[in-house]
């Protein structure tokens, strides 16, 4: 069954390997990670993309979770009859109940994922103007306490500049490495479902 994947760049480069992992017959359809920033953008280009991918799909699976819309994005995968997954964001859907625990602990704490941290420069510092007016780091980040980094795949440089990072922001580093085993999980459970549209969008989903 053709199915199209509609997916935060964030987690892109993890998607397309459990794409290739598994052999499914699916695109990988991405929406801009620049949105990390204004998440108000996301349910309007994923809806803008509706169209054209129900006429070339028999299938479409929202690979993302709330990731900040408030329940625009809920709301559009109900509208539309499709899939979500369940999880705040690409955090959960990689640490599942330990990011709870430690959002619980300190809500304080400011998280990366691989791809943020290989991006940072453009996704975090560029999109939020700390490269032409530093000073507003302290604005921004005054209320976080520490910065918690979420391997997918281990890699040495990615860890150094994680601690680079962690060093400009001046918060202390914490990292944990969660794999893309929870995020796989979900979207084998969804793929396995041989119905071509969802008539209802259930609680497991949202």
């Amino acid at each position: 069954m053709k199915t199209a994947l509609i997916a935060c760049g964030a987690i892109g480069r993890e998607l397309l390997a459990i794409v290739k992992k598994h052999d499914w017959d699916a695109d990988v359809v991405g929406i801009s990670a620049r949105h990390h920033v204004s998440p108000h953008r996301i349910a309007p280009e994923v809806e803008s993309r509706m169209p054209k991918l129900k006429e070339k799909y028999e299938r479409i699976i929202l690979v993302m979770g709330d990731c900040g819309t408030y329940g625009a994005l809920n709301q559009l995968a109900e509208r539309h009859h499709i899939p979500i997954l369940a999880g705040a964001h690409c955090y959960e859907l990689y640490s599942g109940e330990r990011y709870q625990q430690w959002a619980t602990e300190d809500a304080g704490t400011y998280f990366l994922t691989d791809f943020l941290v290989r991006t940072f420069d453009a996704t975090v510092a560029k999109s939020m103007g700390l490269d032409r007016y530093p000073e507003l780091k302290d604005v921004y980040f005054a209320n976080y306490h520490r910065l918690i980094y979420l391997v997918q795949s281990p890699d040495e440089a990615l860890m150094e500049k994680a601690r680079k990072i962690a060093e400009f922001l001046e918060l202390p580093l914490q990292i944990e490495v969660t794999g893309s085993e929870l995020l796989e999980a979900q979207l084998v459970e969804l793929m396995t479902d041989n119905t071509p549209v969802i008539a209802e969008n259930q609680n497991h989903y949202t």
